[in-house]
């Protein structure tokens, strides 16, 4: 599971896009919670995952598994996370230099006073590779959106067996 970030996971609530991908490793691989498996690209840089909520959505994280020992060149270096309401508009928000990444990379998804962001859209593009591979891997991909306070206080922290087997909205 991706590093703690006291928030509820909406990876699962939300549709992806991807740019190009080779059958048998697209999009499902990066939602199915298996860090065994994987999207692959095919094409020419950048490779681009496309996340599009159905209405403005508050996010506050992205969190990505990469595994540099199991991918090696298909292991991404260079990304660059982008935010806006439709893909005319996104704006970069975050770019990040990965070396030789082994577990979960954790993006805060903030503004420039640190509240999380309300968008339509999340790109993820993958600018480079390490070995210069022209193709990526990227293993998991989960949103997390803030845990909201109710009128009767904050949401209990329910950490049973029980309470985790069922955790995630399908």
């Amino acid at each position: 599971m991706a590093r703690s970030t006291s928030g509820f996971c909406i990876t699962c609530l939300k549709r992806s896009l991807v740019h190009r991908d080779v059958p048998g490793f697209g999009v499902d691989q990066l939602r199915d919670d298996n860090l065994e498996t994987y999207w692959q690209s095919d094409g020419s840089q950048p490779h681009l995952v496309n996340i599009q909520f159905r209405r403005k959505t508050t996010v506050k994280a992205l969190c990505i598994y990469a595994d540099y020992k199991s991918d090696e060149s298909y292991t991404p270096s260079k990304i660059s996370v982008r935010v806006g309401n439709n893909f005319h508009n996104l704006q970069e928000i975050r770019q990040l230099e990965l070396v030789e990444p082994s577990g979960w990379i954790h993006v805060p998804l903030t503004d420039a006073h640190k509240k999380p962001i309300r968008t339509f859209m999340i790109q993820i593009a993958v600018l480079a590779n390490h070995q210069n591979g022209r193709d990526t891997h990227m293993r998991q991909i989960k949103v997390f959106t803030p845990v909201e306070e109710s009128s009767i206080g904050k949401f209990p922290r329910c950490t049973t067996i029980d309470f985790m087997m069922h955790r995630f909205i399908r």
